[in-house]
């Protein structure tokens, strides 16, 4: 179990010491049985907190019948979600008949993760008077004041998750009730290949020799958890208790995301694609759906960077940031790279163009700014030729055709015309170079790109016109610093930024009248105005969470595990199996999402099976298969969003044969149809 923190536990004994003196009126002995003792032994217990537990003994039997557990609580300020989870646990058979019976005895006053038993006796009177023939609502003062005691977050009256309370009020009754005095260490060995039931039951053995309450005994289970190395594939196997299960829920809601890829060899002009992604995926769900609406190669990887002022202010490189930080106004640009040199350094340009209609006289065009940079992979070594080559390789498919030839025909050229091929580039002393860029990037001493072409001094004149056209200059990463004019031989460029260069390109009144730079001057926002209405199905079966839950994935960069074979910490591959499954099976639904800049809510509708929730194709313990079949019996709903919301119940009553809706103070029939519904976030199952 965790082994909470108990720093703020003398609260709980600061409360003015009050003599006591109960009058019991026709106590029977059966109740007194079920009491655990006479009234007046419990009343000496409980004395020091007589004002907050306002005690009566006298008001009637605790039996089990259809008009018995119908008593709902009173709200004391934002408590619906305490509420909520103490009605689940109240309508808990086993819990029932454990806490009407002689549990008094199994306290344990020295536990010092524990609250000496305080929390236990609190929530026991609580659910005895729950349990009460009377139908008066019932104030959970004392109780709060208890947990608020074992776990400090829920002092005040914030409104917080009806689970977060249920998970540690299970945790504090835990280690209230734990008959283990002194608890043993047993350093958990390794798998080292043998059975799974053997190393399983040794595990649980383990917990069970440290762990003994009615908690443990209802509530826990045991799942299997295996690690896998990325790297030497070496797995680490574990068998780990639990006491509900987390399961995330798949949301099939879409959100349609406009994102332009552009290449950076120059070979094909910058394309905008519409994508749909889950509505609160991640990066990751948005590469894929990238990657195949535009053909990405097995050879290629695609970096996504969010545009804004005619600069890259992110590159998007964290494959499990949620796509909910992207706003509907941004705009994305996504940069097609060989996945060979994806760490090798990178040139981006931004660029500015003289706008011959942006003065008032027309006399004096002012410089404005095309919106997309372009993005190349660099060599080793890269001066100012070619630097130069590159770019103008880049702008290559957004060439306009000179009469019958093009500078997108890879250099051919018909009718007698002088164009040089944009893959022909000059060394310093003029002459053409055959250099393909693959061997170029390879190549340390290399200074220049790709050459398919070769051709003459008129070729090389006309590559010179070309570059005279724009003026390149080194900046900082903001722009704001724009520094020397880069010179065509100027050398060692990355000699003062190894990975990464940023360039300003001055385009010459001329080179916009040469260039279709529609794509360059405008990038599209994420988001298109739809004239379809949205579909408002949103649907998932329970299984479909089971199954996620369960799937192998990666652990996350900040929960790295240790290889003992490489000896360094890795990025394991982590897959997780049910083992033993408890009598009592908590599922809580992760509707809530929190990111450093985010909190949502999935109103996703999960269709969960009321009378027999089958989990046999789950459990890889053969042995448990005929201990896989459970009915539920309570829902704890959240209505409402993250801003605001609204905390009720769902159970069902054995006695009464029937769903009640427990809405605080407010107790009321509801048919079992109205059960499922979007606002269901924990579901109790027992098993059948």
């Amino acid at each position: 179990m965790n082994e909470w923190n108990r720093s703020n536990h003398d609260c709980c004994h600061s409360e003015l010491e009050n003599l006591l003196e109960v009058q019991v009126y026709a106590m029977s002995d059966s109740l007194t049985s079920k009491i655990g003792g006479t009234g007046k032994e419990y009343a000496e217990q409980s004395s020091g907190d007589v004002n907050d537990m306002d005690v009566d003994l006298s008001y009637g039997s605790f039996g089990r019948s259809s008009s018995t557990g119908l008593v709902g609580l009173e709200n004391l300020g934002n408590t619906c979600f305490m509420n909520s989870s103490i009605q689940c646990l109240a309508h808990t058979s086993k819990l029932v008949d454990y806490f009407l019976g002689d549990y008094d005895r199994d306290i344990n006053r020295t536990n010092p993760l524990g609250l000496n038993g305080e929390l236990a006796l609190a929530f026991g009177e609580l659910l005895r008077r729950l349990w009460n023939t009377e139908r008066k609502p019932v104030s959970p003062h004392h109780f709060k004041s208890k947990i608020a005691c074992f776990a400090p977050q829920f002092s005040g009256f914030n409104q917080h998750d009806s689970q977060e309370l249920l998970a540690f009020l299970l945790d504090g009754l835990h280690e209230d009730l734990n008959q283990v005095k002194c608890k043993p260490y047993e350093e958990a060995k390794d798998a080292s290949g043998r059975p799974d039931k053997e190393v399983a039951d040794e595990y649980w053995s383990n917990h069970l020799a440290r762990n003994a309450s009615v908690i443990v005994d209802i509530c826990h289970g045991q799942y299997k958890s295996t690690l896998t190395c990325p790297t030497c594939s070496k797995t680490s196997v574990t068998f780990d208790p639990f006491m509900y299960l987390s399961l995330p829920v798949p949301s099939t809601a879409k959100r349609t995301m406009t994102v332009t890829v552009f290449s950076t060899d120059g070979s094909i002009e910058p394309i905008s694609y519409d994508v749909s992604v889950p509505q609160f995926g991640s990066l990751n769900d948005l590469v894929q759906a990238l990657s195949s609406a535009c053909s990405l190669g097995d050879d290629e990887i695609l970096l996504i960077t969010e545009v804004y002022n005619n600069r890259i202010i992110r590159y998007l490189e964290e494959p499990s940031d949620s796509v909910s930080l992207l706003r509907d106004g941004d705009k994305l640009a996504a940069y097609r790279l060989p996945k060979k040199y994806e760490t090798s350094p990178f040139v981006v340009f931004t660029h500015q163009h003289f706008d011959e209609h942006s003065s008032v006289d027309d006399m004096t065009p002012q410089m404005k700014e095309f919106e997309a940079p372009l993005l190349a992979v660099l060599p080793e070594r890269v001066n100012g030729l070619t630097l130069k080559s590159i770019y103008l390789k880049l702008l290559k498919p957004l060439r306009f055709s000179k009469g019958a030839s093009s500078l997108n025909d890879s250099g051919s050229c018909n009718s007698g015309c002088a164009a040089v091929p944009m893959d022909a580039i000059p060394d310093s002393d003029g002459q053409f170079l055959s250099a393909p860029l693959e061997n170029t990037l390879e190549s340390s001493h290399s200074d220049t790109v790709e050459c398919q072409g070769t051709g003459g001094p008129s070729e090389s004149s006309e590559w010179e016109a070309d570059v005279e056209q724009f003026e390149f200059y080194l900046t900082n990463g903001r722009c704001d610093v724009q520094q020397a004019r880069i010179e065509t031989n100027e050398v060692d460029l990355l000699e003062s930024t190894p990975n990464r260069l940023q360039i300003n390109v001055h385009w010459q009144q001329n080179a916009v009248r040469q260039y279709e730079t529609s794509m360059l001057k405008s990038l599209p926002e994420i988001h298109k105005l739809e004239l379809i209405p949205k579909r408002n199905e949103d649907s998932v079966a329970l299984n479909g969470c089971l199954e996620a839950f369960l799937k192998e994935e990666p652990l996350g960069p900040e929960d790295m595990w240790y290889c003992p074979c490489c000896k360094k910490h890795q990025q394991a591959m982590k897959k997780l199996d049910l083992w033993r499954l408890p009598e009592v099976l908590v599922i809580h639904l992760k509707r809530f999402s929190y990111t450093q800049f985010t909190r949502n809510k999935l109103e996703t509708f999960v269709d969960f099976p009321i009378s027999d929730l089958d989990l046999s194709s789950y459990i890889i313990d053969k042995s448990e298969l005929s201990n896989c079949h459970y009915r539920l019996y309570a829902i704890s709903n959240h209505y409402g969003n993250m801003g605001g919301g609204h905390y009720t119940a769902s159970i069902y009553h054995e006695e009464g044969k029937g769903w009640y809706k427990f809405d605080d103070e407010c107790v009321r029939p509801m048919t079992e149809d109205s059960i499922k519904t979007p606002a269901a976030y924990v579901l109790f199952y027992r098993r059948e």
